[in-house]
């Protein structure tokens, strides 16, 4: 009889983050009981090392709400990356004459840029 193949289960490598990272974070006992508002988006303000479990936990504040949540696990929290964030912008179609084929951010960021120095837009990366 043939041996079944051991599987190994998913590790997801340890992320540190810093004071200002925005993060996706979620409250697992809220999740599991399916409460509303598990899940939402914080900034780090700091880390600590928890004196018994010697485990590296984060305060954050979550930003929809402007509330401190301290002791956040970082096994439930994600980076939410600055490039995720301004894909719009970045691949907006400049060659575009209808503003209606971008989206409103990246609108918005051509509007305050051009305000500024309609000559000194940044290259496009």
């Amino acid at each position: 009889m043939a041996q079944q193949p051991q599987t190994q289960p998913a590790v997801r490598p340890a992320t540190r983050y810093i004071p200002g990272d925005i993060v996706l974070f979620r409250d697992v006992e809220r999740f599991w009981l399916g409460l509303p508002g598990h899940t939402v988006v914080g900034r780090v303000e700091r880390s600590w090392t928890h004196a018994d479990t010697r485990k590296v936990l984060y305060d954050l504040v979550e930003l929809g709400a402007n509330r401190h949540r301290d002791g956040i696990d970082p096994a439930y929290m994600r980076p939410l990356p600055a490039t995720d964030a301004m894909h719009d912008i970045d691949t907006a179609p400049l060659s575009e004459p209808d503003t209606g084929a971008m989206t409103a951010a990246a609108v918005a960021w051509l509007r305050q840029h051009l305000g500024q120095d309609s000559s000194t837009l940044p290259a496009r990366p």
